[in-house]
């Protein structure tokens, strides 16, 4: 057994990295999550048992300690989407750039082109969202 102590303060950021964690690898996955990730969230959060004030953080469903509806709508959903949307905006700016050089392999001034454009759709993203994309069929 692994025993390592820590603040309150960060025993709650670790809660915090467990939820975000099991979140990217589970919440896509439907009926096919990945047990040993909902285990091991389970355990990190059973230690709210023995720490004062976490109360709120966790509920236990047939003797399972899960994160609480409390802690997952507590802000942690708005950390997992400011992710979200800044790996969708660098994706769609870098598939963008590539589409508009007709880019396959890249060299190097090819590559500096590439950041160029992608930082042209990023600014672009930033200043206006998706409000000035369109889809020409």
């Amino acid at each position: 057994m692994i025993h390592f102590d820590l603040t309150g303060k960060d025993f709650r950021r670790l809660l915090d990295l467990v939820y975000i964690g099991n979140w990217v690898l589970n919440s896509t996955r439907g009926d096919d999550r990945i047990p040993d990730y909902d285990r091991v969230e389970s355990l990190v959060f059973a230690q709210c048992l023995q720490q004062e004030g976490t109360q709120e953080l966790y509920d236990i469903e047939d003797g399972v300690v899960l994160p609480s509806v409390a802690f997952s709508e507590g802000g942690i959903h708005e950390a997992i989407m400011d992710y979200e949307d800044a790996v969708f905006f660098d994706i769609l700016a870098e598939e963008l750039a590539r589409r508009d050089m007709e880019l396959a392999n890249e060299s190097e001034e090819d590559y500096r082109e590439l950041e160029r454009r992608m930082e042209e759709y990023l600014d672009e993203f930033d200043e206006n969202g998706l409000d000035d994309l369109f889809l020409d069929k």
